[in-house]
């Protein structure tokens, strides 16, 4: 196994859907065939658009466990745990933001865009200090590998940025994160809309069943300037045909001219990633359904996880204090001192 480490997570917003797993999700499961990964359930950033919903976080932190359990993701390869429960995460984050710049993160074009998408009149500390707390995660673990979509590349810039400057400050004991960009692009929602969000309702849940699944692609936008099924149609504009380069890529060069001919469908090329998509969503049904009659084990994997992230992270923080003179009493004990 190649000893570079991944780290990859998510905000604890809600159940995943087929936007996740075709951005991030699959990689993550092939990766962590190769790599050391970790994943982490970020309840804390989440905080930042839901601090008054706390308890929707603490719902979802199992709901978002069972669908990486359910896409693949194997506790015996990957470590899953939870993103509060690691505290040196946060102190490392504070320490970080005593030299990263106001304007940095004001500039940042992932924050900008988002606080435009939350409609957020103005910017809450912990919503403009989200890339800061980003950079902590990924080095609290000496993560080297980032596997992140193309909207997310300024966020790992700046964490680059972050650990090369503390490094020149103090010493060099934080390894710089590389990205690593996913093939597939951003998957469009099944009104059209360039991106599935469940705020815009254009999403195929994961856990969604046979019957759910099959209502959302029929009630699907299509191409709308096909309006007679042999009128010739323009599939790079068919949220459909998007669902076959994404899940079904072998068979998109006869869709794709079916559809530009006239010979086939919407029904029919509907019809056929509804199949294609059964197939991939079934088997993750099983999945999830058997863990979710076991609570108890997914507990003890986010419980193990955790406790596993925890002491690589108290290792680093070890390190860092050190770099930065802040182990007070080592020197006088020979070793760090808990006060806690």
């Amino acid at each position: 196994m190649n000893q570079e480490r991944v780290l990859t997570g998510d905000r604890v917003t809600g159940k995943l859907h087929l936007g996740h797993y075709a951005g991030s999700l699959q990689s993550r499961v092939a990766l962590q065939e190769q790599y050391e990964s970790f994943v982490f359930l970020a309840d804390v950033q989440a905080l930042t658009t839901h601090f008054e919903r706390p308890e929707l976080i603490r719902s979802h932190i199992r709901e978002i466990a069972l669908d990486y359990l359910a896409a693949g993701i194997d506790p015996e390869k990957s470590t899953i745990y939870i993103q509060s429960l690691i505290p040196e995460i946060a102190e490392l984050t504070v320490f970080f933001s005593m030299f990263v710049t106001v304007n940095a993160l004001r500039h940042n074009p992932t924050v900008k865009a988002e606080s435009k998408n939350q409609g957020l009149d103005e910017l809450y500390y912990g919503f403009l200090g989200y890339p800061v707390s980003q950079a902590a995660d990924i080095a609290i673990l000496k993560a080297t590998l980032i596997p992140v979509g193309e909207d997310q590349i300024p966020h790992l810039e700046l964490a680059r940025k972050t650990v090369r400057r503390f490094n020149e400050l103090y010493r060099p004991v934080l390894p710089e994160p590389r990205e690593l960009i996913s093939d597939t692009p951003r998957l469009v929602g099944t009104d059209g809309n360039a991106k599935m969000s469940k705020s815009l309702g254009n999403v195929i849940m994961l856990d969604s069943t046979a019957e759910e699944l099959r209502h959302k692609i029929k009630r699907a936008a299509t191409d709308p300037a096909r309006i007679h099924k042999n009128d010739p149609g323009h599939p790079e504009v068919c949220p459909i045909y998007a669902y076959h380069q994404a899940f079904l890529p072998s068979g998109t060069p006869e869709i794709r001219e079916a559809c530009e001919r006239g010979t086939m469908g919407c029904t029919a090329c509907k019809e056929r990633i509804t199949a294609g998509l059964e197939t991939l969503l079934g088997p993750m049904r099983e999945r999830r359904a058997y863990y979710a009659a076991r609570p108890q084990l997914v507990g003890d994997i986010l419980q193990s996880g955790t406790r596993r992230a925890r002491s690589i992270a108290r290792e680093t923080m070890r390190e860092v204090r050190e770099a930065m003179e802040m182990d007070y009493f080592r020197k006088e004990t020979g070793s760090h001192v808990n006060l806690a």
